[in-house]
């Protein structure tokens, strides 16, 4: 797992990458303005994996969103993680965001409740039409 020096990131879940289809946010665009400094997305091998699966055993309709959501990880720095067979993405996700110190952006409910629990800032979609942060960057 290799991040630059003094860099910042948001970690990305993968629904936090439907959201421009799902709500029409430009998710790159309001990171900016919410955050107001620089930052990578980082995007998390098992994240990514999970998106190839869904591009590729999903329904139509998810096949055809999770291969959009994939072009949107392009512009995302990618970090190789180690897992066990034992963790599930949404583990390695806690993990990697409590050793670094980065926000994450989802919408996922339990997942949002394990990050508050650890102290790590969570983005996610307010009222489907802006993003906000819980907790300080």
């Amino acid at each position: 797992m290799k991040v630059r020096q003094g860099a910042f990131g948001v970690i990305l879940d993968s629904n936090a990458l439907f959201v421009p289809l799902q709500f029409k946010i430009d998710i790159f665009n309001d990171l900016k303005l919410l955050l107001n400094r620089n930052f990578e997305l980082i995007l998390l091998s098992p994240v990514k994996r999970e998106l190839e699966a869904l591009a590729e055993k999903g329904s139509p309709s998810m096949r055809k969103n999770a291969s959009y959501a994939l072009k949107f990880a392009e512009k995302c720095k990618h970090l190789d993680i180690e897992t066990s067979a034992s963790e599930t993405t949404d583990d390695v996700i806690v993990r990697v965001a409590k050793e670094l110190r980065f926000p994450v952006f989802t919408n996922d409910k339990q997942l949002k409740k394990r990050l508050r629990d650890i102290n790590v800032p969570v983005i996610y979609v307010r009222q489907k039409s802006r993003l906000e942060i819980d907790g300080m960057v």
